[in-house]
Parts: C-alpha cells; sequence; structure tokens
C-alpha cells in the first residue's frame, strides 16, 4: 500500500487516545480504528481537517506517500 497513515504516531505525540480523538473529532470509534490501521480506503477532506484542528498537524504528518 503507497500510502501509510501514521494517525498512531501523531496520537502519541499529543497524547491523546483514540476515544477522546473520536470524541473530539465527532466519528465513530471503529471508523477512526479502521483509519488508523490503514484498513480505510479513502478519507474526507473535512474529516481530514477535523482530524489535522484536534491533532494541530499537517496532512502530511497524518498521511505518507511510500514506494
Amino acid at each position: 500500500m503507497p500510502i501509510v497513515v501514521n494517525l498512531d504516531v501523531m496520537m502519541a505525540k499529543r497524547k491523546m487516545s483514540l476515544n477522546e480523538l473520536s470524541e473530539k473529532v465527532e466519528l465513530t470509534l471503529s471508523n477512526l480504528s479502521i483509519l488508523k490501521t490503514g484498513k480505510a480506503k479513502a478519507i474526507r477532506f473535512s474529516t481530514l481537517e477535523a482530524i489535522c484542528k484536534v491533532l494541530e498537524c499537517q496532512p502530511g504528518d497524518i498521511l505518507e506517500f511510500v514506494e
């Protein structure tokens, strides 16, 4: 998979749990878990924006292209 999701890394840096992020982003725990494990097929820009706001980061801090 060429796109790697580093959500767990950013959450660890911000000392935030999946439950806390789920509440702040208003996304279900299961959907956030799918994203965190890299099993998601897509992400809405609005979701990415909300995650970036809460974690105070850039999209590139969460998504990484790896050949």
